[in-house]
């Protein structure tokens, strides 16, 4: 079994969220709000070609998320979920995803909207998003989520999960 992996960021959001409390909850509870993407110089030229993509999958470190916990309350629900069955941060290995809007690119700076982020959470990857691989036409299951989650676009982090 492998003991341990190891990533290394290649850069950080800057976002106007200071604290995880108040923080949207997925990104079309952030819709319009913007923030930065600053990519370290080692990793500028990987950037070639991504202006040509409307949209883009973060891969970050919940860098202010507290201990790992099997069962959860998530924001969404007044009930107690596997964590594996939720988004919440407080995971074993704390890595978020957000796909947003990408308004431009400028050498090592990616303007982003829709960001769901909090400020400094080093990112660990980029991609794309595309519609043919990333949407599922087929009928889709959500579990806990089809009976009535409480999502709309005003939900945010009550701070619950950070440390």
């Amino acid at each position: 079994m492998i003991e341990t992996i190891e990533y290394r960021p290649i850069g950080l959001v800057h976002s106007p969220f200071k604290t995880p409390e108040g923080t949207p909850i997925q990104p079309p509870a952030a819709a319009g709000i913007r923030a930065e993407v600053e990519i370290m110089p080692e990793f500028v030229e990987a950037l070639k070609d991504l202006e040509g993509f409307s949209h883009i999958i973060l891969l970050y470190h919940f860098h202010r998320a507290g201990a790992f916990k099997p069962v959860v309350k998530p924001f969404l629900d007044d009930s107690a979920h596997g964590l594996f069955a939720t988004r919440a941060p407080a995971r074993p290995n704390p890595i978020g995803l957000s796909v947003v809007r990408l308004v431009s690119v400028d050498k090592n700076r990616l303007i982003i909207e829709d960001a769901d982020i909090v400020d400094n959470s080093p990112v660990l990857d980029i991609k794309p998003y595309a519609p043919v691989f990333d949407v599922r036409e087929e009928s889709v299951k959500t579990g806990w989520l089809e009976t009535g989650a409480g999502w709309n676009e005003k939900t945010r982090d009550d701070g619950r999960f950070a440390r």
